[in-house]
C-alpha cells in the first residue's frame, strides 16, 4: 500500500523499516514482505521528480566535480529512473585481494555473492543468455573480451509500483524524509527513526530492524548527521571513509587499419595485468566517432591520405595519428577501478544545511598516485595490445605519456564505499552481514557497503548484496 507521509496519522510498528525506495530498498522490502513480515518502506521524494526533494542532494564539492546532485534522483525508484542498464558482476579475483589501497578487501567470498546472480538478473530483466561478448579477437595477455549484460533498463518505479500498491505487507510512505537515527547505548540498538514531511513536522517511525538504503553518499551523510550514532567512536571514525568512483578518462584516439567497424566495443583487464602491474580493474572502450566514406570531388585526396596514415609501420606501436577520416576512427575511454584509501576520498559534512536543517555532504574527490598509475598503465598496455593485434594504431593523450600534464577525469556516477564492509570495525562500518558494527538492529544496503569497486557497473552487485542481506534478515527474524 502507498501513502503520503504527511497525510498518514498513526504509523504501526514494523518488523523491518527500509529507508529509500530505489533498487536496493524496493528489492529488500518486497523480499521481506514475501515471507510475511510487516515492512515499512519510506521514500523522501514523491511519485515523480520534484525540485524541492532533489535540492536536498546538493553537496559541497571541494575537488574534482562529481556532479552528484544531477546524477542521482531523489524520488520513487531512485536513480533507476535514468540509469543506462549496463550490468557487470564482480569477478572472483575481486574477492581474493587482501588489501585494496590501504584498506582490507572483501570479508566475504565470491561464491557468497555469485549465487545470487541468477535472481539479480531476473530482477533486472536480463535473460539467462543476456551477457554479451565483445571483440573476442582481442583476447589474451593483459586484456580479454568484455562480458556484460544490458538491462532494458529496468525502471523500478514502473516495474514494482502496482505490486507495492497491492501488497498488504508493505506500507510505502512517500515524501517521508529521514531526519535522525536514534541509537540507545544501553540496549545497543536503534529505538526509532525521526522522519518529516515537507511540512517539517517530525514523527517517530519504529521497527524491530532498520535498513538504510539511501544511496552511495546519503547513507554516510545520514549516519554523520545522527548525533547518537556519532557518539560511538568506531562509527564516527569510519563513516565516510573509502569513498570510490569509477574513473572515466579519455585515453586517446584510434584508427582501425583495414576495416570499418560498425559499433563501439570494449575489452576488460585480465587478472594477469592487475597482478603483474599492481593496478585496478576495468574496461577500455573503443568508441567510433565517425565512419566517413571517400567520395565526391576530394575522394582521391582522402583515399591517398587515409592509405598513407593507416599503412604506416611503427616500431613502438604508439604513434601520433593525425586526425583524418580513417575507417573506424574513434576515441578510447575507460571505466576503471578506484582504490579505497583510509586517508583519501572521504564523505564528510559541510557547514551548509538542507531544507530540514541537516548538514549537507562534503567531498574532496581526487585521484591518488595509484589511481593515476592504473590509468597510465592500462592506457599504455591497451595501445600496445591494439597495435600488436594488427587492428591499427593509437594516439595517446599527453597526460598519459607525461607526468607534468594534468589528467582530466570524469565520474561515472557510481558512488561506492563510505559505509564499507569489513571483518573488523577498525576497517569499516558494517560487518559481513551488512549490520552496522556495535548496533544490534541497524543494517545498510546498496553500493556504499562495497569494500572495493571492481571494474564494472555497480547495480547488479548491489542487488546481489541486497538479496544476501534479505536472506540474513530472514534468518534472524525467524530465529
Amino acid at each position: 500500500m502507498i501513502f503520503d507521509f504527511s497525510q498518514s496519522a498513526n504509523l504501526p510498528e514494523f518488523d523491518v523499516c527500509v529507508v529509500g525506495a530505489g533498487p536496493a530498498g524496493i528489492t529488500l522490502a518486497l523480499k521481506m514482505a514475501e515471507i510475511g513480515l510487516h515492512v515499512g518502506l519510506i521514500e523522501a521524494g514523491g511519485m515523480e521528480y520534484g525540485q524541492q526533494s532533489q535540492d536536498v542532494y546538493k553537496i559541497e564539492s571541494l575537488g574534482r566535480d562529481l556532479y552528484a546532485e544531477s546524477t542521482r534522483l531523489r524520488y520513487f525508484g531512485g536513480t533507476s529512473n535514468h540509469w543506462s542498464g549496463r550490468c557487470r558482476p564482480f569477478v572472483k579475483e575481486d574477492f581474493e585481494r587482501a588489501i585494496a589501497g590501504d584498506l582490507p578487501g572483501w570479508p566475504i567470498s565470491f561464491d557468497e555473492l555469485n549465487r545470487y546472480q541468477p535472481e539479480a538478473m531476473q530482477i533486472l530483466d536480463i535473460p539467462e543468455n543476456g551477457f554479451a561478448t565483445e571483440n573476442e579477437s582481442f583476447d589474451g595477455g593483459y586484456f580479454e573480451a568484455d562480458h556484460f549484460a544490458l538491462s532494458p533498463p529496468t525502471r523500478f518505479a514502473e516495474k514494482y509500483k502496482k505490486q507495492l500498491e497491492e501488497h498488504n505487507n508493505v506500507n510505502l510512505y512517500l515524501n517521508c524524509n529521514l531526519i535522525d537515527v536514534r541509537y540507545d547505548r544501553i540496549s545497543g540498538g536503534v529505538v526509532q527513526l525521526s522522519a518529516a514531511g515537507y511540512d517539517k513536522q517530525q514523527r517517530a517511525v519504529k521497527a524491530k530492524n532498520y535498513v538504510l538504503a539511501m544511496g552511495g553518499i546519503e547513507n554516510s551523510r545520514m549516519l554523520l548527521n545522527s548525533v547518537s550514532l556519532m557518539a560511538v567512536d568506531h562509527i564516527n571514525s569510519m563513516t565516510g571513509v573509502g569513498f570510490m568512483e569509477h574513473l572515466n578518462v579519455e585515453l586517446g584516439e584510434f584508427v582501425v587499419k583495414d576495416q570499418e567497424i560498425e559499433q563501439d566495443w570494449s575489452v576488460f583487464t585480465t587478472p594477469r595485468l592487475v597482478k603483474e602491474k599492481d593496478v585496478g580493474r576495468g574496461n577500455v572502450s573503443f568508441g567510433v566517432v565517425r565512419q566517413l566514406k571517400s567520395y565526391g570531388r576530394t575522394a582521391k585526396v582522402k583515399t591517398f591520405l587515409k592509405g598513407l596514415v593507416c599503412d604506416l609501420g611503427l616500431d613502438d606501436k604508439i604513434e601520433l595519428i593525425t586526425r583524418i577520416n580513417c575507417p573506424g576512427e574513434g576515441v578510447i575511454g575507460t571505466l576503471l577501478e578506484q582504490f579505497p584509501e583510509r586517508s583519501g576520498n572521504r564523505i564528510e559534512l559541510s557547514d551548509e544545511t538542507d531544507y530540514f536543517g541537516l548538514r549537507r555532504a562534503k567531498l574532496n574527490w581526487q585521484l591518488s598516485e595509484r589511481d593515476i598509475k592504473t590509468v597510465k598503465v592500462v592506457a599504455m598496455e591497451a595501445a600496445k595490445a591494439f597495435a600488436d593485434s594488427g587492428l591499427g594504431f593509437v594516439k595517446l593523450r599527453d597526460y598519459i605519456l607525461r607526468d607534468d600534464v594534468f589528467m582530466p577525469v570524469s565520474p561515472h556516477a557510481h558512488h561506492m564505499g563510505g559505509t564499507r564492509m569489513a571483518a573488523d570495525k577498525a576497517d569499516g562500518v558494517v560487518d559481513e552481514n551488512c549490520k552496522v558494527f556495535g548496533v544490534s538492529n541497524l543494517f545498510i544496503a546498496g553500493s556504499s557497503v562495497f569494500a572495493t569497486g571492481g571494474g564494472g557497473n555497480p547495480t547488479m552487485p548491489l542487488i546481489q548484496l541486497t538479496l544476501r542481506l534479505a536472506d540474513h534478515l530472514r534468518r534472524i527474524v525467524k530465529a
